[in-house]
């Protein structure tokens, strides 16, 4: 197959062109295994065009479900960073692992937490998902949706039995610093109720409270000194 063909397949998977790329499959079988300049499978591009129907059908024609592109983004991943629920618990139920990870360590709930998809952060949390799973930097999903201000996302997480609240990243902080240094205040006061240490100092020997505006952090005071 040359180049060109190749490329406008997988464009077609992006775009959900199910028909084309059925009649394609059905001549030959090793475009399900083919890559792209990114090593990206069909799989990949029909997963963050969010196509169930051609999930579906690479699925059972034999596509791999977890395979990595060259920054060791899988179809979950993509998916998942990408808002595309369905094909999430599409490709969950398949098999996918729900805690792999790309070069920077972000996984499938790092991503959704931090762009507030709380459906997909409850179905991968559902799933088994590491709820203090890290990146490279430390960072955990906690720290994400801290530092966005997902209230939701950030109360599922706080839920779940083994969050640590008090989590540090590479530079200390933990995800009371990062709410409070981007005055995410209902975030921050609710890290506080679940435990979230005021007196906690990052590298630059910083406190939440020294990054937080003046109203802030005399909110998150007071609601201390009624513990």
């Amino acid at each position: 197959m040359d180049e060109k063909c190749k490329s406008k397949l997988f464009s077609d998977a992006y775009e959900g062109k199910v028909d084309d790329i059925i009649q394609f499959i059905e001549k030959d079988k090793s475009i399900l295994t083919a890559q792209d300049s990114s090593d990206r499978l069909l799989i990949h591009w029909a997963a963050l065009g969010g196509h169930t129907d051609l999930v579906s059908h690479l699925l059972s024609s034999g596509s791999p479900v977890d395979p990595q592109d060259d920054m060791h983004m899988t179809p979950l991943i993509l998916a998942s960073s990408a808002g595309r629920v369905d094909v999430v618990r599409q490709l969950v139920g398949a098999g996918a692992s729900v805690n792999s990870r790309n070069v920077q360590g972000h996984s499938s709930l790092q991503y959704a937490a931090s762009k507030g998809w709380k459906d997909i952060v409850k179905l991968l949390l559902d799933e088994g998902a590491e709820v203090n799973i890290a990146d490279v930097r430390g960072a955990r999903p906690l720290h994400r949706a801290s530092s966005v201000g997902h209230l939701p996302v950030v109360a599922m997480l706080l839920a779940q039995k083994s969050v640590d609240v008090n989590a540090r990243d590479a530079d200390g902080n933990t995800p009371l610093h990062l709410s409070c240094e981007e005055d995410r205040g209902e975030v921050a006061q609710l890290l506080v109720e679940r435990g979230a240490q005021l007196d906690a100092l990052n590298k630059e020997k910083q406190t939440p409270l020294d990054l937080a505006s003046t109203a802030l952090a005399k909110l998150l005071r007071s609601l201390v000194e009624k513990v």
